[in-house]
């Protein structure tokens, strides 16, 4: 055994109880694993799997990026102190959950929606107070936005909520939902059309009725948002020994449909709703972590897609970074811990997925653009641009990159008018390639914050 880092977490056993009591923890690796310990004097000791692949785990650890302290936002659990002593990373998305309420009762629902005694449904003037606090932080305010639930399309003024997200001030609205509404009526998908909402998170858990009994549903509901041109997210919960085997049907089931499935976001399962009452032996049956769920997606395609093309979220940061030095504007800090998810985009190309790490150097990439963060003295604007715009181009295989492909291109946008902007123009340019084969979607696995297992550097 081998302790890697020491962190924080908290007792779930002492969260069950409604109380938050922190302990300290090591991360450490055994038999190639990587695990988290920690000791609770009255509950004992608890162990739990972080990454199951060591490689895996050291190499996203090298793109840990530390950011800046954001000092109005605040966390706060049963009363307690805060849980956190400083936040340090930067809302890329926000979640707002607009009600509890919900025309399902999955068991694993983290929010335990539609099981409590009392509904939590907030008006649309309080909405609007969310949504401008989380337009307000700095030294950036957040630009996208998730309204979520429960079941947001239970509450009939839910495009009143949407305007108020544009009117506010979101340039990127998303709606999750589980489909139902949506698969029922093509005229809803259109009213969600017209009022521009940009992307659908459609849960999606299985191609099968066996791991997916609402998969007659949600092929409906993709089926009345393609006639409206609209933009899909798949959302599949993998749960061990349930439909973990379908990831990699599920991502082959999205370059099938990517005219309107735009990407996957796999969610492995989170110990906390309803899930929370669970033995030890069922929590550890059930649990997945990152590797697993690489390993079947990488059989499904034969090796074409691997854990090595999958990064940390983290390694926008460097990007982000240069930009700033070089528009002296804040950007947007992608400081999220390693730990927290990873993800890949993946092109088709003559009717085969293509990775992007296939055709770009990123270890390299990043380890110019760290070279970049670090100059100082006179004329360091002029010095970090000029080497941005005339390297950036090396780290690119145009014989293998796809047809359009234009990576040079968008580093001088981001030069321009910032990160944010070059990463969404990018996301548009290659989601609707004017005349290019080539299609492309990304490909997330996220791990969510759980009461089971918590690491104060997520």
């Amino acid at each position: 055994m081998k302790i890697l880092e020491k962190t924080e977490s908290i007792c779930p056993m002492c969260f069950y109880e409604k109380k938050i009591h922190k302990l300290d923890a090591n991360i450490i690796e055994k038999d190639g694993k990587i695990w988290l310990e920690k000791k609770c004097q009255k509950h004992g000791s608890f162990k739990e799997i972080y990454f199951g692949d060591e490689k895996l785990y050291q190499r996203w650890m090298k793109y840990k990026v530390t950011g800046s302290l954001i000092s109005d936002v605040k966390t706060n659990v049963f009363n307690e102190p805060e849980l956190y002593t400083k936040h340090t990373s930067q809302t890329f998305l926000t979640n707002l959950v607009v009600t509890n309420r919900c025309n399902l009762r999955c068991h694993y629902c983290y929010m335990n929606a539609g099981a409590t005694s009392y509904v939590y449904e907030p008006t649309l003037d309080q909405l609007r107070i969310l949504m401008q606090q989380a337009r307000n932080e700095t030294p950036r305010g957040s630009q996208s936005i998730q309204i979520t639930g429960g079941e947001p399309t239970l509450r009939e003024d839910l495009f009143d909520i949407i305007r108020i997200a544009k009117e506010v001030g979101f340039s990127h609205v998303q709606i999750h939902t589980n489909g139902l509404k949506l698969a029922e009526s093509v005229e809803y998908c259109q009213r969600l059309q017209d009022e521009k909402i940009n992307t659908v998170y459609l849960s999606f858990d299985g191609v099968t009725e066996k791991t997916n009994p609402l998969l007659k549903q949600n092929k409906n509901a993709l089926e009345n948002l393609r006639k409206i041109n609209g933009n899909v997210v798949l959302v599949p919960v993998l749960i061990n020994n349930k439909n973990i085997q379908d990831a990699g049907k599920i991502v082959r089931f999205a370059i099938d449909n990517i005219d309107v499935v735009k990407g996957v976001h796999f969610q492995p399962i989170c110990f906390c709703g309803r899930a929370t009452k669970q033995t030890d032996d069922e929590r550890h049956g059930q649990r997945v972590e990152y590797s697993e769920v690489m390993k079947v997606i990488e059989k499904e395609f034969d090796g074409q897609i691997s854990r090595d093309d999958f990064y940390p979220v983290s390694i926008v940061s460097f990007f982000s970074q240069v930009v700033e030095s070089i528009t002296q504007e804040p950007q947007l800090g992608f400081t999220a811990h390693p730990g927290c998810g990873g993800s890949t985009f993946i092109y088709m190309k003559e009717g085969k997925p293509l990775p992007i790490t296939r055709f770009i150097d990123i270890d390299a990439f990043i380890k110019f653009l760290n070279e970049q963060i670090k100059k100082k003295g006179p004329l360091k604007k002029l010095r970090i641009t000029s080497a941005y715009i005339k390297n950036v181009n090396t780290f690119i295989d145009n014989e293998n990159a796809p047809s359009g492909f234009d990576f040079k291109q968008m580093a001088k946008d981001a030069a321009l008018v910032g990160s944010q902007y070059a990463l969404r123009n990018f996301h548009h340019k290659t989601l609707n390639p004017p005349t290019s084969p080539a299609s492309f979607f990304p490909t997330t696995i996220m791990r969510y914050r759980s009461d089971i297992f918590y690491d104060s550097n997520f």
